[in-house]
């Protein structure tokens, strides 16, 4: 019945992969319906599948409606964000606000920005900045070898117009454009994400401005590019240098912290559904003990998730204080991080640090 009452916009040659994907989303909401009976979740489900749907079939990006219906697009790819989040991210889609996330490495900020750009289902354009990034790194630089062989090909013939050749070795088709011009190209609205900006110095910076101020470029010899669909621009910095007030003025600021114990869970529970929730509350607790140590580098995200499918491989449902060594490679990332976890009864007290805090998740959930 469903089928047959589709709109017309689903007809067409997308169709079949249409139909095949509200047949899947309606059956996993009535699963989520049935377990849960929140009617509430199930309405945002609903919209998130009609704008899906819709954007299947036109080929554009999604347009949230709504913070409810982003943080369910955000679940949909993995990515479990606070309401915070949900709501600064989406108040930046509707103003056209770049967004500047700042916090520790290994936080969970780059994937945010992929995240978002599956939700919206737009693709990314990276920006990865280090120090000695320069504009044509960044924006472009012109193909100096295809001029070259222009001016030899035009030069086989009769005497060129050499003004009118020059207007032509400046033009578009010559230059090789980076990835700030690329995501003001794209039609359909991409995902501009600008890495760990505090790697590069405040000219740099300066650079930026006209582009999230005007959405354009200005480029020697080629002129002004225009942004063709303005993209969503998400900053990242893991604070090795502070950002300059003219960039945060222009942005909205989010706080990225390695997540709370409750949330690290949930994202491992994704990761491996097929283990105990007490398993997932044991690395949870391991990460959050980890992270009190003071340790040169301190475990991300994704390292974590790397120690949950190590256990898995090895056959674990549990930490104990004699897997010390198995578990080193995974845990210390520095020669003086291993020496600190190698000290006499280091790692044993690390351990049941650990089970102090899962035990108090297990507890906590168990009171609800």
């Amino acid at each position: 019945m469903v089928l047959h009452s589709l709109p017309a916009w689903l007809t067409g040659r997308d169709t079949a992969s249409v139909r095949g994907l509200v047949l899947l989303t309606f059956y996993r909401l009535f699963r989520f319906q049935s377990n849960c009976g929140n009617l509430t979740e199930v309405g945002f489900g609903v919209r998130f599948l009609l704008f899906q749907t819709m954007n299947v079939a036109s080929g554009g990006i999604t347009v949230f409606s709504s913070p409810e219906q982003l943080h369910e697009a955000l679940l949909s790819t993995g990515y479990i964000a606070d309401s915070v989040s949900v709501i600064t991210l989406y108040v930046a889609t509707k103003l056209r606000k770049p967004l500047l996330l700042e916090g520790p490495a290994g936080s969970g900020k780059t994937q945010l920005a992929y995240a978002l750009a599956t939700a919206a289902g737009t693709k990314v354009e990276r920006l990865q900045c280090y120090e000695g990034l320069d504009e044509d790194k960044a924006i472009g630089r012109f193909d100096q070898s295809l001029q070259q062989l222009c001016i030899q090909l035009k030069a086989q013939g009769a005497i060129p117009d050499w003004h009118s050749l020059q207007r032509e070795l400046h033009g578009r088709e010559f230059f090789i454009a980076g990835p700030l011009l690329r995501a003001l190209e794209y039609q359909n609205p991409c995902v501009l994400l600008i890495d760990e900006l505090d790697k590069v110095g405040p000219e740099f910076e300066a650079m930026l401005l006209e582009l999230l101020s005007a959405w354009q470029l200005t480029v020697p010899k080629l002129g002004t590019i225009q942004a063709q669909g303005i993209p969503i621009v998400v900053i990242t910095s893991n604070e090795e240098r502070r950002i300059g007030d003219p960039l945060r003025r222009r942005s909205l600021y989010l706080r990225i912290e390695h997540p709370t114990l409750e949330r690290e869970a949930e994202i491992i529970a994704r990761q491996a559904a097929d283990s105990t929730p007490e398993f997932h509350a044991s690395i949870a607790g391991l990460a959050k003990a980890l992270r009190g140590w003071s340790l040169e580098k301190p475990p991300s995200i994704s390292e974590v998730l790397d120690l949950a499918q190590a256990l898995k491989v090895l056959g674990a449902e549990r930490i104990a204080p004699e897997m010390r060594d198995a578990l080193l490679p995974l845990l210390a990332k520095t020669e003086a991080d291993r020496r600190k976890l190698l000290l006499r009864d280091g790692f044993e007290i690390l351990v049941c640090g650990a089970q102090q805090y899962s035990s108090q998740l297990l507890a906590e959930r168990t009171a609800r």
